[in-house]
């Protein structure tokens, strides 16, 4: 056990590093992920946060049923968070891993967001890396 503070959260506490996995399909989206880590701000964050500069776009997972409920119960702890510039949203923010890269898994705080949805980030394009497509099964360990 250690002690922890808890991403951007001012909950100090004793804890073990838990690990969420999570699987869902691959599949295209409108492409906003992309314009929101161009960002200036949104890379900074990510790359303090999380030690790696973000590729310019994110790796989107349509979540199981199952899978849709253990994401609101990650949504419910600890994490860190993007703070937004004025008129942007703010999103929640987790390390985790993919195949062996360190990536993270942002979710965004935006009302009526999908709850069934992951967005993955990483410092690669994780499509061409890992040879994905769309429909292609992925597994991702969240790490709280």
């Amino acid at each position: 056990m250690y002690a922890a503070e808890c991403g951007d959260c001012s909950v100090k506490s004793v804890a073990l590093m838990k690990k969420l996995e999570f699987s869902g399909r691959v599949f295209s989206s409108r492409g906003e992920g992309k314009k929101f880590l161009e960002l200036p701000w949104v890379k900074s964050q990510i790359k303090r946060k999380l030690g790696f500069t973000p590729y310019a776009g994110t790796l989107n997972l349509r979540l199981s049923e199952e899978n849709a409920k253990r994401r609101a119960l990650l949504e419910n702890t600890c994490s860190m968070k993007i703070i937004p510039a004025t008129g942007y949203c703010s999103g929640k923010l987790f390390k985790a891993r993919i195949d062996g890269i360190a990536c993270g898994v942002v979710i965004p705080e935006v009302q009526a967001y999908p709850n069934d949805v992951l967005e993955i980030i990483a410092p690669v394009n994780l499509r061409e890396t890992l040879k994905l497509k769309d429909e292609d099964e992925v597994t991702v360990m969240v790490i709280v």
